[in-house]
């Protein structure tokens, strides 16, 4: 499916929010040891200008107002910070009142934060959306922005919308306009079906990339947001191919009649990691991501090492490896030199992925159950997210504050995406047209 063009752009000049930070509003960062703070917020519907049909999904501009602010009432409810009331619990507004809000009706319903909004449609078929946060105790703007949409993209618009004000009121980096690779699962046990696929960051907009002729596994998005690099194995043979999310078209990047796993980037989008066996020893390679280059054995102890996620500046790979008699995480630098274990806190530890901020690694710890835990770089500060039967994988959200992974039922086998916080205490579980596993969050959308 073509993606079209989202343009932000500043409707006005922001107004000054210095004096914000200055007279008591809510300022810093979010801190991992901290309770979520229980902020305020409403969203009312989004007048529409006129309200007229649109191509877009919710046939009007005034349907699709509402639409919009359930989607930014959701965003930031589910990431377990604000206990936003959406559309359907509040008035509606007028039009004017999206840059001239009624601070008094607001503060008398108990609201300390407020998310307006409008929709416009325009004669080519593109809306514009505006976006706009106040302080309601103070009365003021904190901020505004604006997007131009097609009607294909105007999820686009509330998950930047939501960027915005989890952004200016958290001090964190947005997250919510991002895409999830996955494999979708379907098909009796023993001969499943799997199939690339991608959605939104909050499960809408499935697209299946493979028809499933040919297993595929274990993808990844590119910093640049333009490819997914996979595993597809066909009559029995693994392949790594690089899919262009534009194109639609996909390149060899490395084949072989030995058993090959989990194909990952470095950050500069130029190699690709994976896992190759040969003669019972499997080891790391790193190959050019443009395909057709020799790869580069990065590993060679006895045993079995798997894996390979880049730190963000590129100059360590965390991994896993039995060598030492079971699955245990190590890091090494990433001309595969000084390997070093990093796990000692019992169990085994495999699917290690750094964080895109540096300061932690997710990974799965399996000690009975399988479950999702987090640890720095040199290995302390174990702490677990999850405590399910099989929790495997995880994927970090673009800002690193949020964990995806995939479940997998006891006794039936079913598999889905489930999201946690770094606090564990905000656990929800995604929508998939089929079973799921294998998830890649990719980065904020260009």
């Amino acid at each position: 499916m073509k993606t079209a063009t989202l343009i932000a752009a500043a409707l006005v000049a922001l107004a000054p929010v210095a004096a914000f930070a200055q007279e008591g509003g809510l300022t810093g960062s979010v801190s991992d040891e901290s309770e979520w703070q229980d902020l305020g917020i409403a969203i009312p519907a989004f007048p529409a200008q006129a309200d007229v049909a649109t191509t877009a999904a919710p046939k009007t501009t005034g349907a699709l107002g509402v639409a919009l602010a359930q989607i930014i009432t959701d965003d930031l409810k589910n990431n377990g910070l604000f206990k936003p009331v959406g559309p359907n619990s509040l008035p509606r507004i007028a039009f004017g009142e999206a840059t001239s809000p009624q601070f008094g009706k607001w503060a008398g319903m108990g609201s300390e934060m407020l998310v307006h909004g409008f929709v416009k449609a325009a004669p080519n078929g593109q809306l514009t959306v505006g976006c706009y946060l106040y302080d309601v105790q103070l009365q003021s703007e904190l901020v505004r922005e604006g997007y131009v949409v097609s009607p294909a993209d105007w999820r686009r618009a509330a998950h930047k919308c939501a960027d915005l004000v989890y952004s200016r009121l958290s001090g964190e980096d947005p997250f919510f306009d991002s895409r999830i690779a996955y494999i979708a699962e379907s098909g009796p046990k023993g001969n499943r079906r799997k199939r690339l696929a991608i959605m939104d960051s909050d499960g809408a907009n499935h697209t299946f990339i493979t028809s499933g002729s040919s297993t595929a596994l274990t993808p990844r998005y590119s910093p640049d947001y333009s490819k997914i690099a996979y595993l597809s194995y066909t009559d029995g043979n693994p392949r790594i191919y690089v899919y262009d999310v534009n194109s639609k078209s996909q390149t060899l990047v490395a084949q072989s009649r030995n058993p090959t796993f989990a194909p990952r980037w470095s950050p500069d989008g130029k190699w690709i990691l994976y896992s190759m066996a040969i003669s019972g020893n499997t080891d790391i390679y790193r190959v050019s991501a443009a395909g057709g280059g020799t790869p580069v054995k990065l590993t060679s102890s006895p045993g079995i090492d798997i894996g390979g996620s880049y730190s963000p500046d590129g100059s360590k790979i965390v991994f896993e490896s039995d060598r030492s008699g079971s699955q245990q995480i190590y890091v090494m630098n990433a001309d595969g030199s000084n390997q070093k274990r990093i796990s000692f806190f019992g169990g085994r530890a495999a699917t290690p992925e750094w964080s895109p901020r540096g300061d932690q690694i997710a990974f799965t710890h399996i000690a009975g159950n399988f479950r999702i835990a987090t640890m720095s770089p040199s290995g302390s500060n174990l702490r677990h997210l999850t405590d399910a039967w099989q929790d495997e994988a995880p994927t970090w959200s673009p800002n690193g504050r949020i964990v995806q992974f995939f479940r997998t039922e006891r006794g039936s086998g079913a598999s889905s995406l489930w999201q946690v916080d770094l606090t564990g205490r905000h656990l929800r579980k995604l929508q998939t047209q089929e079973d799921a596993s294998d998830p890649s969050w990719g980065p904020v959308r260009p």
